[in-house]
């Protein structure tokens, strides 16, 4: 139930049109989402996991390398983490992420970084077709599960999983300063919970409309982040006035909640509010100003 209005609010493409709700405004790509010559460009891979964390799903992980990492040196590759890496990892998409990647660290406006875009996992015992927003029918999906639960338990499984089997390929930072996590809607709230629960692992985290709705408990992080004694970690939010407003809560509202809670508490943080709904479009059309921000 919770799956479903969660994940086909990006594969419906809502629009709100039809229950009298003003269209979401489209934003444009800039210059930073196209190819641009003379840019070193990086490398994508693609990879099955099967978790012991999360036991008895896989999923789908690719791994983007830019031109510019060396197999040596004293200096490590940083780090950035996305969720459903699906919707980040493609170049005709509204995200476009190794492009931009490759123009940012071509420019020296952000690190060398190792991307690594992870599916959610599914229940079942191999993926005959690529992963999307919406599981094969009699495949069940543990995304509401992982992205929306408000525990350390997503965080252990990129750590001791994913990490640990990238790392023995690349050579990654351990310094939570140079990882970033990032994600859209559940997504959003679980990359936020990631770095909330292990700051010790990430420090930077980017939430496209973010779930910080009552999905499994979402809505209280306002009231923690007041009380909380302040952790160290930089935080950018994007969401739009024309996004979802259903039984699990007002994503408008508790994004511009979450902002408040941010800054009364000192945090180090940026919110673009916009007039977009559901979906990528104006957080990829704002990603190379974010991770500008988010590396500075």
């Amino acid at each position: 139930m919770v799956l479903s209005v969660t994940a086909a609010a990006f594969f419906l493409s809502l629009s709100h049109a039809q229950d009298g709700k003003p269209k979401p405004k489209e934003y444009p790509l800039g210059p930073d989402s196209e190819r641009k010559e003379g840019n070193p460009k990086g490398t994508v891979s693609k990879h099955i996991w099967k978790s012991k964390v999360y036991e008895g799903t896989i999923r789908e992980y690719y791994v983007y390398v830019p031109a510019q990492y060396k197999t040596e040196g004293e200096d490590k590759a940083a780090v950035m983490i996305f969720q459903d890496g699906h919707a980040y990892i493609g170049e005709t998409g509204q995200m476009r992420t190794p492009i931009v990647f490759d123009n940012l660290i071509a420019a020296g406006e952000m690190p060398v970084t190792i991307g690594i875009f992870v599916n959610p996992g599914w229940f079942a015992d191999e993926i005959e077709k690529p992963q999307g927003w919406k599981a094969p029918k009699g495949v069940g999906s543990n995304r509401s599960l992982e992205y929306d639960t408000l525990d350390g338990k997503y965080a252990e499984f990129i750590e001791k999983e994913i990490l640990a089997e990238v790392g023995k390929t690349y050579r990654l930072t351990s310094d939570p300063k140079m990882r970033a996590i990032c994600g859209m809607s559940s997504g959003g709230i679980c990359a936020f919970t990631a770095a909330w629960e292990r700051p010790d692992l990430f420090q930077k985290v980017l939430s496209h409309i973010g779930s910080f709705t009552n999905i499994r408990g979402g809505h209280v992080y306002p009231a923690l982040v007041r009380k909380t004694e302040k952790k160290p970690i930089r935080v950018f939010l994007q969401d739009g006035s024309n996004d979802l407003d259903n039984a699990h809560g007002n994503w408008p509202l508790a994004n511009q909640q979450m902002a408040k809670a941010l800054e009364y508490s000192g945090y180090d943080y940026e919110f673009i509010y916009g007039e977009g709904g559901h979906n990528g479009n104006h957080g990829g059309a704002i990603l190379p100003d974010s991770l500008r921000w988010l590396w500075r």
